[in-house]
């Protein structure tokens, strides 16, 4: 905009020791031709080429009122940008800094970002070093904005100059929010403060000028010369001698590069803090700054702007707010003891109200009034086994009179689902007795129904009360851990999973996982091995997982040293027939038989090296292929170097959601096999004899799926020429997979993942990408091939018709367990799984959103109509799949 301030004319000594100065142009002129250039730093490090003012003549005042544009967006700033702005004066004679005729006539340097880490707007006074270059280095020399640490003169007149400089910046920070907006406009009033500014800028003046001859005086006294013009004096109480306007860009929002996170203070006694909440990020704490006339005058770090003094708000640990709390605990204190308690029952209206409630899912929160209502009527609750979980929201635990009536409470109440049991067990509820009563509800489910929900009750053991320090009896006060070791000592096949799902935790080195964590699972581990020794066979389980660790121990050692190899496959495949061959590794020959990790119902006796291959793929994973006691075979990929427990996951969703269509009387034919991690970066699966589509459509060029089911299972008599039970089988298994996929938003489908068994069962496999996650581009929201519907005769055919009604149906009857998937993902949202791990306080709200419980059934099936629709209709997917076979032939 424009430059401000006049130097002090140069004193005829100095003119005559350097005739060289009689040539520049501001000590020719006050109001020479001066031009400027701007440049942006970061990190002591240009990132722009310097950007020129266009020559401009000045009369009476140096004005250029010029926008420059920067060739930078604001979005590839660094926090640490910095404006260099240089004036440039003219002369002929080189000097210092100068560059051809140009010297520098002064510099400044403005940052871009203030203390709250917003871009700087509007107009900014910034402080010109004269004779200096604009420093942008890390160390500046030439800062816009300066204060000093130097002591202000004593005496009236400094006091009275530090003041009126003090009162004039106040006066100016004002005005630019004024001018911001930020400060409503009030015509009369304005005019009154402008009046006053002008005032008190002249006395301001005065005063300096009183400074600037008192200064001169004591210089003359002592007798100093300097040999350049007079720099500008940088005590708090003298104004610069030249000041730059700049104008910089407004927004109507602040910008902000990233918000301040401050740690919560430990100086509160009245903290209700969880036992298991999430670690707060370490920032310094916010400071405040005080009002003018509060600062000492004589020190130029206590000037306006400055931070002073931490001051702490002592309820801020409080996680409510006080006055509701004081609220709540009189609401509630005339509905605690009374006797009437018992006989209140809701009128019609509140009849409505509490049901409302008790349809809400898991992933609510109730709102004070509606806690207050449940607390009102909670001996009528009783009898309603959905209010349960909403009753254990609506308690204060901190408070010790209502805990205890509340577990009385609970007692009374009738017999909850397992879905609400586990939500108990979640880490919302650390309460001792409501956990301990969600694990009695656990103790009437058997062990088929126990192993369905054994990954997620193993990641509950994170939020019970296990001391870390105690060596003996550190499990008694886990009611969820003793049940856990009981029914997995007295069931192998339980303990088979649960003691795999321990030693994947244990080795979890992660920094997610935690030390704490880790020691957990160490004493659970312990004495869940010591507690088989108490079992009638327990010395032999305890032997047989021993001896299933020396098994995966030697496959991943094969694996790995397979991997490292960096041979071709062929020779690959050789070394791995060599290396199970091997008497050493102890493969061929298994005996006594050992149960296999991966499904404890098959009992290996040896491996079959010729049967061993290893495929196409950066990680190498073997296909071993086991012997079995009834003489069978049982084939199983193993891979080192890859996280399979959010295969894993997925693996037991699909399984729990196909028990729970049977038990609607809807069998899909889903078959999903088993994946069982061992470790953090290791893992099997089961192997099950298939082809992917895009083997298929290379093999038959028309209607590839269904060419395929003709090859396996021909049948004339039928219209598509295919049995008639295989083509069921595979309209029954689509619709399963594609809305369970749908539901558990798997992403990265194309024709390499789809799955077809000769006996026409349809299935998923690499589970990489869930919760909508997707590395392509505009992927729907299902993944329903034209492929696969050719299959069925196309969409004008019965057979599509009736596989969008098995999707309606599935839809519906998952839709009824919502409550229950829910409370699974919710189990597991510190399970350090990549996709969970992502956006933890987002993975349930993403499941429930593909569930659209906000919907009534005649809705959600519209619903879910237009997406199967959609994905059909979409050309995108048909796109990404040419691509990714491209790649593949590529890359093969």
């Amino acid at each position: 905009m424009s430059l401000e301030g006049e130097g002090a004319p140069l004193k005829q000594s100095t003119l005559l020791n350097r005739p060289d100065l009689r040539h520049v142009g501001s000590n020719m002129s006050v109001h020479s031709d001066l031009y400027v250039t701007v440049q942006v730093w970061s990190g002591s490090k240009a990132l722009t080429v310097p950007v020129q003012t266009a020559y401009k003549p000045f009369r009476a005042e140096r004005k250029w009122n010029e926008w420059l544009r920067l060739p930078i967006s604001y979005t590839s700033l660094p926090v640490d940008s910095s404006i260099a702005i240089t004036i440039w004066d003219l002369s002929p004679n080189s000097g210092k800094n100068s560059q051809g005729h140009a010297i520098p006539f002064g510099g400044t340097t403005l940052s871009m970002f203030d203390d709250e880490n917003q871009i700087r707007k509007g107009r900014q006074k910034c402080l010109v070093h004269r004779h200096k270059i604009a420093d942008g280095t890390m160390e500046m020399l030439t800062p816009a904005i300066f204060t000093s640490k130097k002591k202000a003169m004593t005496g009236e007149v400094g006091v009275q100059a530090a003041r009126d400089a003090e009162e004039l910046e106040r006066m100016e920070t004002l005005f630019k929010k004024h001018e911001m907006g930020d400060i409503p406009r009030i015509d009369w009033l304005d005019q009154l403060v402008f009046r006053d500014f002008e005032t008190r800028g002249l006395k301001a003046a005065e005063s300096s000028l009183k400074m600037l001859q008192r200064r001169r005086r004591l210089d003359n006294t002592k007798g100093e010369t300097t040999d350049h013009p007079p720099e500008q004096t940088n005590d708090c109480f003298s104004p610069p001698a030249f000041v730059l306007n700049v104008e910089l860009p407004k927004f109507d929002f602040p910008v902000v590069f990233a918000d301040h996170e401050y740690e919560v203070p430990p100086v509160s006694a009245l903290a209700n803090g969880q036992t298991h909440q999430p670690a707060q990020h370490r920032h310094q704490a916010p400071e405040v700054q005080f009002g003018p006339g509060i600062n000492a005058v004589d020190d130029c770090m206590s000037a306006i702007g400055a931070k002073i003094a931490q001051v702490y708000d002592p309820e801020v640990g409080q996680r409510d707010n006080p006055a509701e709390t004081k609220h709540r605990r009189l609401f509630r204190s005339s509905h605690r003891h009374g006797i009437l308690d018992k006989d209140l029952k809701p009128n019609a209206k509140v009849r409505d109200e509490l049901n409302t409630i008790m349809n809400y899912s898991p992933t609510h929160t109730l709102s004070p009034e509606e806690m207050d209502l449940v607390w009102k009527f909670r001996y009528h609750l009783t009898r309603d086994k959905r209010a349960l979980t909403k009753f254990a929201k609506s308690v204060n635990w901190n408070d010790q009179s209502e805990s205890k009536q509340a577990i009385q409470v609970l007692g009374r109440w009738t017999e909850i689902d397992v879905d609400d049991a586990l939500e108990l067990l979640g880490s919302s509820f650390s309460n001792p007795a409501v956990r301990s009563y969600a694990v009695d509800r656990l103790r009437k489910a058997d062990d088929h129904e126990l192993l369905l929900y054994l990954l997620q009750l193993v990641q509950a053991l994170k939020y019970e009360h296990i001391s870390i320090e105690s060596t003996e009896g550190a499990l008694d006060d886990s009611s969820l851990a003793r049940f856990l070791i009981q029914r997995a000592a007295s069931n192998f096949l339980l303990g088979n999973y649960f003691y795999w799902y321990l030693m994947v935790e244990c080795d979890d080195n992660s920094p997610e996982q935690g030390t704490h964590s880790r020691d957990i699972y160490g004493k659970v581990a312990y004495d869940f091995m010591r507690s088989l020794i108490d079992q009638p066979n327990g010395d032999e389980e305890r032997k047989t997982l021993l001896r299933q660790a020396e098994l995966i121990a030697v496959l991943s050692k094969i694996a790995i040293d397979v991997r490292k190899s960096g041979e071709s496959m062929s020779k690959r495949a050789d070394k791995v027939k060599i290396l199970f061959a091997d008497p050493t590794n102890e493969l061929l020959i298994i005996d006594p038989p050992l149960p296999l990790p991966l499904d404890p119902s098959i009992k290996i006796t040896g491996i079959v090296p010729d049967q061993v291959t290893v495929f196409k793929s950066s990680l190498s994973p073997i296909k071993c292929t086991f012997r079995t006691v009834d003489g069978q075979t049982y084939p199983i990929i193993f891979k080192v170097g890859d996280d399979l427990r959010q295969d894993q996951l997925v693996i037991q969703i699909i399984t729990l959601m196909d028990q729970l269509l049977q038990k609607e009387n809807l069998d899909l034919k889903l078959l999903p096999y088993k994946i069982l991690a061992t470790s953090t970066a290791a893992g099997a699966s089961q192997f099950v004899p298939s082809q992917s589509l895009s083997s298929i459509v290379g093999k038959f060029k028309n209607n590839p799926a269904l060419a395929y089911l003709k090859y396996h299972n021909p049948d004339n008599t039928q219209p598509l020429g295919v049995r008639q039970e295989a083509l069921d089988t595979y309209i029954r298994s689509c619709a399963g997979y594609c809305v369970i996929t749908y539901i558990l938003g798997v992403g990265d489908r194309h024709l390499d993942n789809l799955l077809l068994a000769p006996d026409g069962h349809f299935f998923h496999a690499d589970f990489g990408y869930i919760l909508g996650r997707d590395p392509k581009p505009f992927a729907p929201l299902m993944k329903l091939s034209k492929e696969m519907v050719d299959c069925m005769g196309g969409v004008q055919s019965e057979h599509y018709k009736q596989f969008r009604q098995y999707c309606f149906m599935a839809y519906a009857a998952l839709r009824k367990s919502s409550n229950l998937i829910l409370n699974l993902f919710s189990l597991m949202i510190d399970a350090n799984i990549p996709d969970i791990r992502l956006e933890p306080d987002k993975a349930v709200l993403k499941v429930r959103e593909r569930f659209h419980l906000e919907l009534n059934e005649e809705e959600a099936m519209v619903s879910l109509g237009r997406i199967i629709d959609d994905a059909l209709a979409s050309y995108a997917p048909v796109v990404i799949d040419k691509l990714h076979e491209w790649a593949q032939a590529l890359r093969n």
